[in-house]
């Protein structure tokens, strides 16, 4: 089963267990379904909407922190807090579940807690970055929302560094 299934929370559902050190999951599970007498895995994500359940952890920097260096929130490029923070948290899942999708994978540390290509680099989004402080970022003129990455019809993001094994640093888009 050649696809990561993705579930992203309504600002109206409450989850168990969020904002307790994660604002999302992947893992997998195995079909009900047999396919060629086999019960294949399947790889799944879950993002939880950061815009009602704990923001300033789940959608930081572009939500004030709970904790740390109080500096000023960034502005959001798609001008919606949540769903900015959503993006960051999908794009670390998304590289967890891609290079690590059954738990037997790719990860830094113990299987237990392991450290994936996007959680080894916790709050880097550009070069020079530090706790509290999420690097040296593209700002829209326009808008002054800050962003690291482009999309599609002109839209900008704010994607978070990965890891990279033959360097042994968190590598940056800017």
């Amino acid at each position: 089963m050649n696809a990561i299934n993705v579930v992203l929370t309504s600002s109206d559902v409450v989850v168990d267990g969020f904002c307790s050190s994660k604002c999302g999951t992947h893992s997998s599970l195995r079909s009900r379904a047999a396919i060629k007498g086999k019960y294949p895995r399947f790889a799944y994500i879950w993002v939880g909407n950061s815009e009602t359940q704990c923001p300033g952890q789940c959608a930081w920097p572009f939500h004030q922190p709970v904790y740390g260096p109080q500096s000023p929130p960034l502005i959001a490029p798609n001008n919606d807090v949540g769903v900015d923070g959503m993006i960051i948290n999908l794009a670390s899942l998304l590289a967890g579940a891609v290079t690590n999708p059954f738990g037997n994978g790719y990860f830094q540390g113990p299987a237990v807690a392991p450290l994936e290509a996007a959680a080894a680099c916790p709050g880097i989004y550009g070069k020079g970055a530090y706790p509290g402080y999420a690097g040296d970022l593209l700002v829209d003129a326009t808008t002054g929302a800050s962003y690291n990455a482009h999309g599609s019809n002109g839209r900008k993001y704010l994607l978070p560094a990965l890891y990279d094994p033959s360097t042994s640093t968190c590598s940056t888009l800017v």
